[in-house]
């Protein structure tokens, strides 16, 4: 297999580090290019019907935005060596998101990596890497969190 194009999927956790690190890694190997995907969650919905964008959630996802940014660049910065890179910031659901940005993006690959939660946490919501890869068009690589 050769991978030209891999999604990473990341979060502000050390699972995520973990999983941009294995995918840095992939594409200095296959010489790919690399996208590195950040998912702001909507505001859950509100009671009150007339509710859109108001300003306050405006400035919130204003903030969300920036700080998802600043994130893909501190990652690219400590992983990419150099490897050609893509920031892409989806308000969206993680899995909805991700699945989306990879076939926008034409990905043939997406790394994520997993918190490894257990028990009923897992049992009631599931896992976004696990629905991912359900879901996928392309091979999905899970990067476990584990040392």
């Amino acid at each position: 297999m050769d991978f030209k194009k891999i999604l990473i999927a990341v979060d502000n956790s050390t699972c995520s580090e973990k999983a941009a690190k294995t995918g840095y890694e992939m594409a200095t190997k296959f010489g790919s290019e690399v996208a590195l995907l950040n998912i702001i969650e909507p505001a859950p919905a509100t009671v009150n019907p007339d509710f859109t964008l108001a300003p306050v959630f405006m400035e919130m996802y204003d903030n969300s935005e920036e700080n998802s940014q600043l994130l893909l660049q501190q990652i690219a910065n400590n992983f990419g060596n150099g490897i050609p890179t893509t920031y892409l910031t989806s308000l969206d659901t993680a899995t909805h998101g991700i699945i989306q940005q990879a076939e926008e993006w034409g990905a043939e690959l997406i790394v994520i990596g997993t918190h490894g939660r257990t028990g009923l946490y897992h049992f009631l919501m599931g896992s976004v890497a696990e629905h991912v890869a359900r879901k996928s068009a392309c091979p999905v690589l899970i990067v476990p969190n584990r040392d």
